[in-house]
């Protein structure tokens, strides 16, 4: 018989019953009725009930231990009493016997309990996180991501994707977030830096001859944590295709996104579904004038609309609202259908909820009634609107007696994030928020541009390398701020249920259509060639047109698994300060090392 065990703590079933098993595991949970004692012994696979009857010799060995502790147990599989049967147990129709144990591990005390995962503070889960991965939860979402990272790759290969890997230290490259910098020890004063993403290596290797390319990539960004990323390090689906449009992409990549959520939507007893129609296409400005975010959640059944043209008619009065459209600013309509039954008290919290939480100067609101068969409105700033002013935002927002409409207004950037907050918020308050389903949609036709309000001059907004919607022949056309403006590019986003899975571009693969990107956005063939001379100068030789995507593994099983922070689907994360408490780093180097890496700390200012 093996050392350890013949049967991991998931595998017996009735059919196993007579047999004499050994089975390895830690002590889940002890149980004494009266002299009989039983304990759940668990492994990575599953729970065992082991019976202990009085007068075996370890009896009293395992009714000391502490839980976590680990055993070996050897013992008959019989069947559990009819009225003892556990049916949430897969092994819940037989027990073993104990007739031999074996105690390989005796646990000390513990920080923190296993059984029942009831909620611990965070630094102590981080710091003993090898305890915290044995909870159920926990370990069956790292189960998941193990699957849905193989399910990822088979269906990637099925596809006619290669998996290669590219380099973890490479060059500094300015991709919108600080650099992790690695001293180099060879090459004093002068620094690796940990990728962001392999963006330019996958565009080489299209430039190289190879065609389909993806790689599970670990990507590297100096930020702040927030709960749909881990400061430090995450991991994406990297993805880059030759001689591709647009189309291309989302013909290869959607029915990978849909099979894999398909395969785990009914994951741990879970009931939900993908629709089967395909990804919903929304351009970019459809997004913020409807949703007021380019990341909707579509599982809320709320449009909005922009009523800055209804504000200013002479039948309304409302003297903020007009200002603010007349100063460049927009005004955005948010239904809240049957609204009718919410106390006063409703609105008021979403007014307050906008001040504090959004630093708004407001969320005003009108609430519409059906008065003798004619609509009309109350609230704060209904008696600024006449009659007919209230028929044209009813008839625009598409809504009728019982409903609500709220007011976001400011500057189009703050107007749309109040909006799309405030929908938001509504759907969820209201609890129409479609449940068990996940809703995916396709952004697209992002602006090329925008405008930096603190640099006070055009930039990229999205991503440089993208290719520009007309080509060279739009950019030459271009020669006025508007137009730079009104600019799109090949670019697109994944969406599900309100998250950004993934960001994707149809790439900028022509020299002479991206030195005049660059020049637009006010960079000189100098900075291009300092900042990206690797590339540019690769695209000399011939280079394919090519595009990519690269999803987020880590929100992909966030969203899978139900988790609320990404901490619950990462193995070893670090806190909201970046620290790993578990492995106490970052730490301080010994004076030698910093020596060899030709290193003096500059002093520390007293904070």
């Amino acid at each position: 018989m093996h050392l350890y065990r013949t049967h991991s703590c998931g595998e017996l079933r009735q059919s196993h019953v007579g047999e004499v098993v050994k089975v390895s595991g830690w002590l889940h949970r002890r149980r004494d009725h009266g002299g009989v004692m039983f304990i759940d012994l668990r492994d990575h696979y599953g729970l065992t009930q082991i019976v202990f009857n009085p007068g075996v010799s370890e009896f009293e060995t395992v009714e000391r231990l502490r839980t976590e502790s680990v055993l070996t147990i050897e013992g008959k599989v019989i069947s559990r009493a009819a009225e003892l049967v556990n049916d949430t147990l897969a092994t819940g129709e037989i027990e073993i016997v104990a007739t031999a144990v074996t105690v390989q591990s005796e646990a000390a005390e513990l920080p923190l309990p296993v059984f029942g995962e009831p909620d611990y503070p965070e630094d102590i889960r981080l710091k003993h996180r090898y305890l915290d991965l044995r909870r159920e939860t926990l370990h069956a979402n790292m189960t998941l991501r193990a699957d849905v990272i193989a399910s990822i790759r088979r269906r990637m290969v099925e596809q006619g994707f290669t998996e290669y890997q590219t380099p973890i230290l490479t060059a500094s490259s300015p991709e919108g977030a600080r650099d992790f910098l690695v001293p180099s020890r060879m090459h004093p004063g002068e620094f690796y830096a940990l990728p962001q993403a392999p963006q330019q290596f996958k565009q080489l290797l299209m430039v190289s001859g190879f065609d389909r390319y993806f790689q599970i990539a670990p990507c590297f960004r100096d930020e702040d944590a927030r709960a749909d990323r881990s400061p430090g390090e995450f991991y994406q689906l990297d993805v880059e295709m030759s001689f591709v449009t647009q189309e291309d992409v989302f013909q290869s990549i959607e029915p990978v996104m849909r099979g894999v959520f398909e395969e785990f939507a009914n994951w741990n007893g879970k009931q939900r579904q993908v629709p089967a129609e395909p990804f919903a296409r929304i351009p970019y400005a459809d997004a913020m004038l409807k949703y007021g975010s380019d990341k909707p959640d579509l599982r809320i059944p709320i449009i909005c609309s922009d009523v800055s043209d209804i504000v200013v008619r002479e039948d309304v009065t409302l003297g903020v609202f007009r200002k603010i459209v007349e100063t460049g600013g927009i005004v955005r309509a948010v239904p809240a259908p049957d609204t009718a039954g919410q106390p006063r008290s409703f609105f008021d919290k979403m007014d307050a909820w906008a001040k504090k939480e959004m630093q708004a100067p407001g969320l005003g609101y009108m609430r519409f009634v059906d008065e003798g068969g004619e609509l009309k409105a109350t609230g704060p700033i209904a008696k600024f609107f006449e009659p007919a002013a209230l028929q044209a935002l009813a008839k625009r927002a598409g809504i009728k007696a019982g409903d609500a409409l709220f007011f976001a207004a400011g500057k189009k950037a703050d107007a749309e994030r109040l909006q799309g907050a405030a929908r938001n918020r509504i759907g969820h308050e209201l609890g129409i928020v479609e449940p068990d389903i996940f809703r995916f949609c396709w952004i697209i036709d992002f602006p090329m541009y925008e405008y930096d309000e603190d640099a006070k001059k055009v930039d990229f907004s999205h991503n440089p390398f993208s290719m520009p919607q007309g080509g060279l022949d739009a950019l030459l056309a271009a020669d006025t701020e508007a137009k730079q403006l009104a600019l799109k590019a090949f670019q697109y986003d994944i969406v599900c249920n309100g998250i950004e899975l993934s960001s994707g571009a149809i790439r900028n693969h022509l020299p002479e259509i991206m030195l005049k990107a660059f020049e637009l956005a006010g960079y000189g063939p100098e900075i291009v060639e300092a900042e990206f001379g690797g590339m540019l100068n690769a695209f000399q030789y011939g280079a394919p047109p090519h595009g990519g995507i690269a999803p987020g593994v880590d929100r992909m099983v966030m969203l899978l698994a139900d988790a609320e922070n990404i901490r619950d689907v990462t193995l070893f994360p670090m806190n909201q300060q970046a620290r790993d408490l578990m492995m106490q780093a970052p730490s301080p180097v010994e004076d030698k090392q910093l020596r060899e890496l030709s290193i003096r700390l500059a002093p520390q200012a007293k904070s």
